[in-house]
């Protein structure tokens, strides 16, 4: 059965294109084919170690060919939450993450929690200052926790890495503040990433999470297609509970030879 015409690749980076420093296989020229083809793209990434200027020059490193505009991250939007709602936070971030957000007020009273991925904070005295932040929570004062996103773990060059998502939840529990996440698999990340003229339907989802990635952008009505490059252990699954996603590939070289292949048959 031939893929209807795919006008837009939203395209995962860690795990799915690169693993740190290194390109997953075939995957900087996949990606000059699949722009050959006609199909525009765009990155979509819950990174929030580096701040989008890093992680485009990381790219551009390795040898990927993008705009840095291209790059549609879940820590610009948590950015543009932040001074929507005029919020004054408490950042569980690292330095690098933090230049793309709005810089704290020193004359008001810190009112939120910010998380994202930042080893480097994930100890009791950056969390014991977080829950301390979110304990004012009362009648007269509202608080908010934001997480970034709430990965469970992600691919690292020395294996699979815990994500910042057991410390959002541990802070949910102790404070009873309920978080609003920012990042995949929110439907508003996905929906606000497609430009003007664009349909979900004409849209496919590339990355390495099965739910983050691949059922989130289904639940909207775009294909997700799953790479086995990052965090998709497909040893962990049997037939009968490998996930219902659009199809399951080895790398990102295959959706797109998938991708083409299915186009030129209609």
């Amino acid at each position: 059965m031939a893929l209807q015409r795919v006008k837009l690749a939203l395209i995962d980076l860690s795990g799915t294109l690169h693993v740190d420093d290194q390109p997953t296989v075939g995957a900087v020229e996949a990606l000059k084919r699949l722009r050959q083809h006609g199909v525009q793209v765009k990155f979509v990434t819950n990174t929030t170690k580096e701040s989008v200027g890093s992680l485009y020059d990381r790219l551009r490193k390795i040898g990927f060919e993008l705009q840095r505009d291209e790059i549609y991250g879940s820590l610009g939007a948590a950015a543009e939450y932040v001074r929507r709602n005029n919020l004054n936070p408490y950042y569980l971030l690292t330095d690098d993450a933090r230049t793309d957000m709005p810089p704290n007020n020193p004359e008001r009273a810190l009112d939120s929690v910010v998380v994202g991925l930042a080893p480097e904070r994930f100890c009791y005295e950056h969390l014991n200052e977080a829950f301390r932040v979110l304990h004012q929570r009362s009648v007269k004062q509202e608080v908010q926790l934001v997480a970034v996103h709430e990965g469970r773990y992600y691919k690292a060059k020395d294996g699979i890495a815990l994500g910042p998502g057991c410390f959002v939840k541990g802070l949910e529990y102790s404070t009873g503040v309920p978080a609003v996440c920012i990042g995949k698999p929110n439907e508003y990340f996905f929906r606000s990433a497609l430009p003007d003229g664009i349909d979900v339907a004409e849209c496919v989802m590339i990355g390495d999470d099965p739910n983050d990635d691949c059922l989130g952008a289904m639940r909207i009505g775009m294909k997700g297609y799953l790479v086995e490059t990052g965090k998709y252990q497909p040893e962990k699954y049997t037939d009968e509970d490998r996930p219902a996603v659009s199809g399951i590939f080895p790398t990102f070289s295959d959706v797109v030879q998938h991708i083409i292949s299915s186009s030129t048959e209609q």
